[in-house]
């Protein structure tokens, strides 16, 4: 097969890829507008609204390396119909539990729905399997971006949920699951029929083509420790891809209850928010380009440099709604920046038969991480108050700007030696 095919591939995959990730952040967008609120609504009290978002992070974590593991063995395109229909399965559920008023079924829902954010995860490093390594971090970014017109679509439809949800003689908040089960189906049946040929299992041919050695793929959470330990690369892009995924979900968790303590309107809050969604996304084509021309590494700490400066401003001026939205706006390009060119720098870290493994198991810690990240603000913004809540957080921030300093320090090394 000639370049130009490969090429050729490569842009239908990424079309095929940014119309799944457009579909699943429709229907998760739709869904997770209301989930706290149908949580609340179950389970009888304001104080299990909260769990709606920690069971589908946690299930978003608990999905991440199977449906890996099953890309490794089969390919893409049945691992990411199978977390589709995994989290179509889930939104049903959802309202069905809803329907018995049952909370512990709810939850279960939840997590399951959460392999539909197993999916968006899976689906950049899908967008790098077939890339050319000088554009491997922009063809990444592109997928990412166009989560955007998910996320921004998504809560727009509530109101159409609500309709039809009434049409159908759903239960109180369950129109916009059915939706979202909706937008699983048809993602998972675009990524079954319309991913072909797969573009991992085309990678792995074309380095056996190539003469590259392909000795047999090692697979498991220990598997993933180890190629790390053997990978520094690696094992910093990961360990980047978890500290910038807490510390952006620390603030941003915590940012709507601190300003509604400061009695900021409901409309106002979801206008920082929605803001820094954009910021998370809308840009991450720019930090692509940056990461292809000035290195991974470099764009990491840019990365940095920016959730930093987030930080001190959100320090520096917690009462104030325009400093707390400049903040948000900071913390999403930070993260954009650091995830992009972390995802990419695992990507080419990691042998492609064990590119799998290590990919699982990354999603996974980065999920973990953003739960934690998320539950633990929450115990220091009870005890500290939100301005020092961003302090606690910049040591993330910290840790990440060394171990790639020690990286390039390292490389700088082995180089000379």
């Amino acid at each position: 097969m000639s370049i130009t095919d490969y090429r050729a591939i490569q842009r239908r995959s990424l079309r095929v890829l940014a119309a799944g990730q457009i579909l699943g952040g429709l229907g998760m967008g739709a869904a997770f507008s209301l989930g706290s609120l149908l949580t609340a609504e179950v389970g009888g009290s304001p104080a299990y609204a909260g769990l709606s978002a920690t069971m589908s992070t946690l299930g978003t974590a608990l999905f991440a390396i199977p449906l890996a593991r099953l890309a490794g063995r089969v390919g893409r395109r049945y691992a990411l119909a199978t977390g589709g229909a995994i989290g179509l399965v889930g939104a049903v559920m959802v309202i069905v539990a809803a329907g018995m008023s049952n909370l512990p079924l709810l939850l279960v829902s939840m997590l399951t729905l959460g392999a539909g954010g197993a999916v968006n995860l899976q689906t950049r490093f899908a967008a790098a399997d077939l890339a050319r390594a000088e554009t491997r971090a922009r063809d990444l970014s592109l997928v990412v971006w166009a989560t955007t017109i998910g996320i921004v679509a998504g809560p727009n439809l509530v109101g159409p949920g609500d309709a039809l949800g009434d049409s159908l003689g759903l239960p109180l908040f369950t129109g916009a699951f059915a939706i979202a089960a909706f937008a699983q189906l048809c993602s998972a049946v675009l990524f079954l029929t319309a991913l072909r040929p797969d573009p991992l299992l085309l990678a792995k041919q074309r380095a056996i083509d190539e003469g590259v050695p392909a000795p047999a793929a090692r697979r498991g959470f220990g598997v993933a420790v180890k190629i790390l330990a053997e990978t520094p690369a690696g094992a910093v892009a990961v360990f980047t891809l978890a500290m910038s995924h807490a510390t952006m979900v620390a603030v941003m968790a915590m940012t709507p209850v601190h300003l509604a303590l400061h009695d900021v309107v409901l409309p106002m809050i979801g206008l920082v928010i929605s803001l820094h969604t954009a910021g998370m996304y809308a840009f991450s084509p720019v930090f692509g380009w940056l990461a292809d021309r000035i290195g991974r590494t470099t764009t990491i700490l840019i990365g940095q440099v920016i959730l930093f400066s987030s930080l001190v401003v959100n320090f520096s001026a917690p009462d104030s709604v325009g400093a707390v939205t400049i903040a948000l706006v900071l913390l999403g390009l930070g993260w954009s920046a650091s995830t992009v060119s972390a995802s990419a720098l695992l990507t080419e870290s990691v042998a492609a038969e064990n590119r799998t493994t290590v990919q699982g198991f990354s999603d996974s810690v980065m999920s973990f991480a953003g739960a934690g990240g998320g539950a633990l603000a929450g115990l220091v913004l009870a005890a500290v108050g939100y301005g020092l809540l961003n302090v606690w957080v910049m040591c993330l921030v910290g840790l990440v700007a060394v171990s790639v300093l020690l990286l390039g320090w390292r490389n700088k090394s082995v180089r000379t030696a």
